[in-house]
């Protein structure tokens, strides 16, 4: 079996690991051999690279390759920037665009949403600029040296995976607020059962924040259109627009647009 990533070649080791994992999560199992010569890099790298992973629980040794564990399926955030980053940033361009000079923005953690937050920071109007409500630590730390972005961070834990604070902390804050807009990253939406993430404490602040806003933007690259995780963040009526790419098949617009959501293609 011959297996092909889109990253070959010369690839950091976090590029090379988020193949591997993306790999893996597809086929359930991986040899050594397999594996280097689907990233094109020898037996040795992949061996260390399989060590490693291990180690951090990303996957389970075999011997003569590795079998992925259910984590692999919710990688850390460092791991999945490179991960159809063309896509994201297009996305991101025109779903900052939805949001009117000196709104009040909300948003979760995750990469597509970072790169919302960074085209909002562009986008920011000299005199007005926007307030951002965030979860999310690595959109806040990035945005707070920004002067024309008024950062608030909600309470919470902070999960490691994907930098955002969840627990009942964060209502704290978001009971006392409302949004213009709320920008939701999702690992999963489905024109009939709505949008997802894979952790629980994740999806209950991500709900608690779209609850205050009043309209919802999803932003989710094509490869999580119809398909569903473990926790669902809110039903598809509490979402009115989803920005996503040109990989969206019209079958799949045409049911959300079937259900009362507008979809832009970036």
């Amino acid at each position: 079996m011959i297996l092909r990533c889109d990253t070959l070649l010369t690839v950091s080791r976090y590029e090379r690991w988020n193949a591997i994992l993306e790999l893996l999560a597809r086929e359930g199992r991986l040899t050594v051999e397999q594996a280097a010569e689907g990233l094109d890099v020898s037996t040795a790298t992949i061996r260390r690279d399989f060590d490693q992973l291990a180690q951090q629980q990303m996957l389970m040794r075999t011997r003569g390759g590795a079998v992925a564990q259910s984590v692999s399926y919710d990688l850390p955030l460092r791991y999945k920037t490179a991960r159809h980053a063309g896509e994201k940033q297009r996305i991101a361009e025109a779903a900052a665009a939805l949001a009117a000079p000196g709104a009040i923005v909300g948003m979760n953690g995750g990469t597509t949403t970072s790169e919302v937050a960074r085209a909002l920071a562009v986008r920011a109007d000299p005199e007005l600029g926007f307030t951002i409500v965030t979860n999310a630590l690595n959109i806040a730390a990035e945005l707070t040296v920004r002067q024309n972005v008024k950062i608030v961070v909600t309470g919470g834990v902070a999960r490691p995976q994907s930098y955002e604070l969840i627990g009942p902390l964060a209502s704290e804050v978001l009971d006392r607020i409302t949004l213009d807009v709320a920008f939701l990253g999702v690992d999963a939406i489905d024109a009939g059962t709505g949008a997802f993430a894979h952790h629980e404490g994740e999806a209950s602040v991500n709900g608690l924040l779209i609850g205050r806003a009043a309209e919802v933007v999803v932003v989710a690259d094509a490869s999580k259109i119809g398909r569903r995780a473990f926790a669902r963040i809110c039903a598809l009526d509490a979402v009115g627009t989803l920005v996503t790419d040109e990989g969206l098949t019209d079958e799949d617009a045409a049911r959300f647009a079937d259900a009362g959501v507008k979809v832009v293609r970036a």
